[in-house]
């Protein structure tokens, strides 16, 4: 008897451990204290950066018919300096979707600005951008600057920002079956009213902080622009830091362009098929 309550406690200890993976729903969790990227990145030095800002701590996706609930939980509380009117102003994120796990079926690249890119077996068929800018102000964006991806970029009907949680709303056009078989990544960026260049709406890395550009990266187009993201099995465990670190890793040429892109892969869904198994 004593053999099976055991069993049972460390079960059910597994279990609350374990992303929540239950059809139509799916929750993750990140580490606290790993908002710095590969490992160096620097938060801006203006006040509005406040620590934690960019710190991912939570995901949950939840089908509702043609629609979806999205949440994202920070390390700290939300605050609209900026008057975004959404209930907050610093974040951003991008929600990346591999539907059907299949090796070269979706896209590899990322959206103009984050300079990373997903290991063949976690192409993406969506994404979805999360932002506290008008739905307008996106949209627009998306269709200037995004070329042929922007038919796979979904913008939420509704973006609301509050306590530690951003929670938003999306029609999924295009997007059919079980979430819990999908695969998923979360982007943390920063919220960019005047992007450089071809840049959606997100803010630069450089090699040092500014009052409004991160530190601790590459003034080239090498680095990824990316400060939080999910890892490992995402269950907020210590050692996800070691796995975002090592997945964010990235080196640069001599004239700033990329020798070795950041290449992501996804967590959640089943294990995605290679190329040789799909024959």
């Amino acid at each position: 008897m004593k053999t099976s309550r055991f069993a049972l406690f460390t079960l059910a200890a597994a279990l609350l451990g374990a992303p929540a993976l239950a059809g139509d729903k799916v929750s993750f969790k990140d580490p606290t204290g790993d908002d710095n990227g590969p490992g160096t990145y620097k938060y801006p030095t203006d006040a509005v950066y406040k620590r934690g800002s960019f710190d991912l701590t939570d995901f949950t996706f939840e089908k509702k018919g043609d629609k979806a609930d999205i949440t994202l939980g920070f390390n700290t509380t939300l605050e609209d300096p900026w008057k975004m009117g959404s209930g907050f102003s610093v974040q951003m994120a991008f929600i990346f979707i591999d539907t059907d796990g299949k090796e070269g079926s979706g896209s590899t690249d990322s959206p103009p600005g984050l300079n990373v890119k997903f290991a063949p077996q976690f192409a993406w068929e969506k994404v979805i951008i999360i932002s506290p800018q008008n739905s307008a102000r996106v949209k627009a964006e998306v269709g200037n600057k995004a070329g042929a991806a922007k038919d796979n970029i979904l913008v939420p009907t509704r973006t609301k920002g509050s306590g530690r949680k951003v929670t938003s709303t999306v029609d999924l056009a295009g997007l059919s079956g079980d979430p819990s078989q999908w695969h998923f990544q979360v982007l943390v960026q920063s919220n960019e009213g005047f992007p450089g260049g071809n840049d959606l709406l997100t803010r630069k890395v450089n090699e040092y902080e500014g009052q409004h550009r991160f530190g601790g990266g590459n003034d080239g187009e090498c680095d990824p622009h990316v400060i939080d993201l999910l890892a490992g099995d995402a269950k907020g465990d210590a050692s996800e830091v070691k796995a975002q670190h090592d997945m964010l890793s990235y080196e640069c040429a001599e004239d700033g362009t990329s020798k070795k892109p950041a290449t992501l892969t996804m967590v959640g869904g089943a294990k995605p098929a290679t190329a040789q198994e799909q024959k």
